[in-house]
């Protein structure tokens, strides 16, 4: 007779296949165009979810699950969590985040989290098309950014299953370009800002086989958007994921004072091909965390590391993150996170 652990292993795994199966056919309905807007939803601002190769579906934590997975938070250990995190992105784009959650009435009526996105995408010359001899008329210069404001709500409705979800208001500003040349210097301008409400979802489930966990999420669900004629939506992805500290089989886990989570996503999303997500956390007494990930296929993304600290001063939790990602031709990025829980 098959024990109930192994059964709930093979009824996990049996799912995980499911999903991914049900995502491949997904895919294989939709022609995939790269033809998606405000891409900067996508971008992992959090150090250690590139530390582990964005592999952080299946993971629980505080507030900073707001932007992965919101049923993520549901068992935040803290009654207050506080995440704020910086990130120098490829092409010198920069991304400012913090996330805030709380658990009203002791936790007894689930987690409500907020969330704020920056994005500065520096200053860009601007030029229009000339009948000179370079082609085109440099007009100056302009500034584009985007930011997002999300709220979401995440319980755990058993002990083992978890559900969230998040509403966010996004906008995405790309300057007053050039639409119409009356003469030599009278530009006519047209407004290049558009914003969004979008929505994601997400579910988490305990298997009960030692600390394995199984979940789902979909984000960014909304309507079509578009810049004057040119339509586009957001980029709508299927991410499903499977992570467990692996030293649970072994003597080692029984002390409490190691740990080594392995993680593994499979995404789907709206404008590129699946990929796939892997990464590991080493964690010594809950204090140094040491990070890797990997994310295939890329063309230019590399290997991610990373390295955490955690210390408690009284009632309060501090944290600090730091991950490193190799992109190819570019330059590496590197990231940066504070957190603090009570």
């Amino acid at each position: 007779m098959i024990s109930t652990g192994r059964y709930r292993l093979a009824a996990t795994f049996a799912l995980f296949v499911v999903g991914l199966v049900l995502a491949s056919a997904a895919s294989a309905q939709q022609e995939k165009l790269a033809q998606t807007g405000m891409k900067f939803l996508s971008i992992a601002v959090d150090p250690r979810v590139a530390g582990i190769g964005d592999a952080i579906t299946s993971l629980e934590g505080g507030s900073e699950m707001l932007f992965h997975n919101p049923a993520g938070m549901a068992r935040q250990e803290g009654a207050v969590s506080l995440n704020v995190g910086q990130m120098r992105w490829i092409a010198d784009i920069d991304y400012n985040a913090a996330t805030f959650s709380f658990k009203p009435a002791g936790g007894r009526l689930g987690v409500i989290g907020f969330s704020i996105l920056s994005v500065n995408y520096g200053e860009l010359q601007e030029t229009i098309r000339a009948n000179n001899e370079q082609g085109f008329l440099d007009i100056g210069t302009f500034k584009p950014n985007a930011w997002s404001l999300g709220v979401g709500y995440a319980r755990a409705l058993t002990d083992r299953f978890s559900v969230g979800g998040k509403v966010k208001f996004s906008s995405q500003d790309l300057g007053n370009s050039v639409v119409l040349v009356e003469g030599s210097n009278n530009f006519i301008r047209g407004d290049d800002q558009t914003d969004v409400v979008a929505f994601d979802f997400g579910v988490l489930y305990k298997t009960g086989f030692r600390s394995m966990n199984f979940a789902v999420v979909a984000r960014n669900f909304s309507r079509e958007i578009e810049y004057e004629e040119e339509s586009f939506q957001l980029p709508l992805t299927l991410r499903i994921g499977l992570s467990m500290d692996v030293l649970d089989l072994t003597s080692l886990g029984a002390s409490g004072n190691h740990s080594l989570l392995v993680s593994v996503d499979a995404e789907n999303p709206r404008d590129f091909s699946e990929q796939l997500n892997a990464g590991f956390e080493y964690s010594f007494m809950q204090r140094v965390m040491l990070r890797a990930g990997y994310t295939i296929p890329t063309d230019e993304q590399g290997v991610s590391l990373g390295l955490g600290v955690r210390q408690n001063i009284g009632s309060l939790v501090f944290g600090a993150d730091y991950a490193y990602t190799e992109f190819g031709v570019f330059s590496g990025v590197h990231r940066l996170a504070l957190r603090f829980a009570i």
